[in-house]
């Protein structure tokens, strides 16, 4: 277990799926159909940066309007008055007559400031909710590696025309920065070139809604009943293009109670499998169904370090995949590794590369995989928290010094082992980097007063976070302590601590 949310004591973390509901507003363009993405705001706290389809959690006014609303009925009910309202509030649209129409500003303006409006201002007719031409296209379920889940409802309404499709408004609303109208296939290009960032489910039914608008040459509305048809789910997990997260349990501290698997290279050449963590026969099966599912050719699996939570059941391994282990010379000390893996030297996983990146700290012989998509970066960072760092093993100053030379990068995303893609990746490494060396001072400072004890300078050191689990406190202020002794500051003797 190695990794750990900073101030956060085990089993604390809820994970009660909350529901939320999405829509894809689809057009008629001069070229064909047309799909409306909005660009997040980098405040957001999931997706920041990200294009995706409107839409939000459920709330009680959405419960309310099933209880009021007569129009508002069936299984759906509730996601589709969540949906109506929050189209209101993102976009300044709603439905009416199987249309989307421009709200009245004052209305909207009303619902903007509050959520709770939104009912009255339909009962007054001030704001329409019709929910004629909506279909459901699929539900699916964030994966586990959030700290939050949501069983989110994908509703769809083709607008018509683009004459007739008014524009959306981002006046008075925080989550959207900007929108766009763009096909399927536009909006996938882009998507694979790493010009744009779109959400994973996004990903997955744009490809859908491509996939069936060949199918009935451009038909928005006999795709709308496919799809409606079809309910496809979640089967592939796509962080970017040529990266694909598989999530496995493993035994790390929770909410990051699972560990990112990845398929990485190109999807229609070769690849590799990094960090294949199952030791179950039901996260193998996960990881099997993958790779099989992958047009690909797998040439190997890739240790990014050899800690617990990153190595599957290799008697499993070798039934399920026939190929050879990569890892650092050090890695290669602790598992059987076929190939050895050097800092600065290239994969070239058919039309894509990946360069390989030794980044001692948490582990001396870890190593990222860093590509146009993004870095790879097994337990550099995560996704939810902060990384721990072994007393025994790990290295705070080097840790540190491949914090920052992974800001000078400038990765495009970061695929961590634990949590979900990091989209921001220089706000979230500049926020390690500034945390660790913050808290690598204090180390010293509370040394420096006279705290003499691993206890009582723990104490001193995390004072600022009063929940964060005594014995990991101790742990990770004895890796400071051992840093800064390997650097000549603090000398140890018989169990205290003291400044040279």
């Amino acid at each position: 277990m190695s990794e750990v949310p900073d101030g956060v004591e085990m089993g604390s973390v809820s994970r009660k799926v909350r529901p939320s509901a999405t829509m894809m507003i689809t057009r008629d363009g001069s070229n064909g159909v047309e799909v409306l993405l909005g660009r997040r705001a980098e405040t957001m706290p999931a997706f920041p940066g990200y294009w995706a389809f409107p839409g939000g959690g459920l709330s009680r006014v959405d419960k309310l309007a099933v209880e009021e609303l007569t129009q508002l009925d069936g299984p759906n009910a509730a996601a589709i008055a969540a949906i109506m309202r929050e189209v209101v509030e993102e976009l300044g649209f709603a439905c009416s007559d199987g249309k989307i129409v421009a709200v009245d500003d004052a209305a909207r303006n009303l619902v903007v400031a509050d959520k709770a409006n939104w009912l009255p201002q339909v009962k007054l007719r001030n704001i329409p909710c019709d929910i004629r031409g909506i279909r459901h296209i699929s539900s699916r379920t964030t994966p586990p590696f959030g700290p939050v889940l949501f069983e989110n409802t994908f509703l769809h309404i083709h607008g018509g025309s683009s004459q007739d499709v008014p524009q959306p408004s981002i006046v008075g609303q925080t989550e959207f920065v900007e929108f766009t109208w763009q096909s399927a296939e536009q909006l996938l290009a882009k998507w694979k070139t790493h010009e744009m960032k779109i959400a994973p489910p996004v990903v997955t039914l744009l490809m859908q809604l491509k996939r069936t608008l060949a199918q009935f040459d451009g038909d928005m509305e006999l795709s709308a009943e496919e799809m409606e048809k079809q309910q496809i789910g979640r089967r592939s997990i796509l962080f970017a293009h040529g990266v694909e997260v598989v999530p496995v349990k493993t035994a790390t501290l929770p909410p990051a109670d699972h560990t990112n698997s990845y398929l990485i290279g190109d999807p229609e050449g070769d690849f590799v499998l990094v960090d294949p963590a199952a030791r179950m026969r039901e996260g193998m099966e996960a990881l099997a169904i993958a790779v099989e599912r992958h047009n690909g050719n797998l040439l190997a699996i890739v240790f990014t370090h050899p800690h617990s939570d990153h190595l599957g059941d290799f008697d499993l391994l070798r039934e399920a995949f026939d190929v050879p282990i990569w890892g650092s010379q050090q890695t290669s000390s602790h598992i059987p590794c076929q190939r050895i893996l050097h800092d600065g030297e290239t994969l070239q996983l058919g039309n894509q590369k990946w360069k390989v990146l030794q980044t001692p700290g948490h582990h001396p012989g870890h190593i990222c995989l860093l590509g146009d998509a993004g870095l790879v970066a097994g337990d550099m960072v995560a996704g939810i928290g902060t990384i721990l760092i072994p007393p025994g093993e790990g290295d705070m100053d080097q840790y540190l010094q491949q914090l920052q030379r992974l800001i000078d990068l400038e990765p495009h995303l970061i695929f961590p082992s634990h949590g979900p893609v990091i989209p921001l990746p220089e706000k979230k490494l500049k926020y390690y980097l500034d945390h660790r060396s913050a808290r690598h001072q204090r180390v010293l400072d509370a040394v420096a007063v006279g705290n003499s004890k691993l206890a009582q300078i723990s104490r001193v050191a995390y004072q600022d976070s009063p929940d964060a689990h005594p014995l990991l406190a101790q742990d990770q202020t004895l890796s400071h302590l051992l840093s800064h002794q390997r650097s000549g500051k603090v000398v140890e003797e018989n169990y205290n601590w003291k400044i040279i």
